[in-house]
């Protein structure tokens, strides 16, 4: 028999800022809604409610905010419940994060990283040079000059 699979991955805009709270056991979570453009002419598109539980959901309220983009990786979780008021079942679906992606830079510019940078890299001895690379020609790679 196969595996269930429970897996949604999205990339969006903040419509809110991250609203963080704590559990009555101590737990924190952040709480956000991402609006996730649909293709078509029409410039429509859905909402998605977002969860990112502990250390996952205090970077999202340090490093995110309204109108940020964000790449959402979790699962769909369904709660139900009883309305008070009118005794109504009701439900809701919602994303549980399990990674977020930063695609905006501090500024709002693009160009992010899976996890921000820490302000203190001084503990690291490595001094790290980037390549950059000026022209790149289009001919084709000959696969007997890889060495593997």
């Amino acid at each position: 028999m196969a595996r269930s699979i429970n897996q949604v991955i999205l990339m969006g805009r903040l419509t809110r800022d991250p609203e963080m709270r704590t559990t009555t056991t101590g737990k924190s979570i952040a709480s956000f809604s991402l609006a996730v453009d649909r293709q078509t002419q029409d410039d429509q598109a859905d909402f998605f409610d977002i969860t990112a539980w502990e250390k996952l959901g205090e970077l999202a309220n340090q490093y995110l905010s309204k109108g940020r983009r964000c790449l959402v990786q979790g699962r769909l979780r369904q709660d139900s419940w009883d309305d008070k008021e009118t005794g109504k079942k009701r439900s809701k679906i919602e994303v549980v994060a399990t990674d977020i992606t930063f695609l905006d830079g501090p500024n709002g510019s693009e160009g992010g990283s899976s996890a921000p940078r820490s302000a203190d890299n001084g503990s690291s001895n490595k001094k790290s040079k980037d390549v950059v690379i000026d022209d790149i020609d289009d001919k084709p790679i000959d696969l007997s000059e890889i060495p593997f």
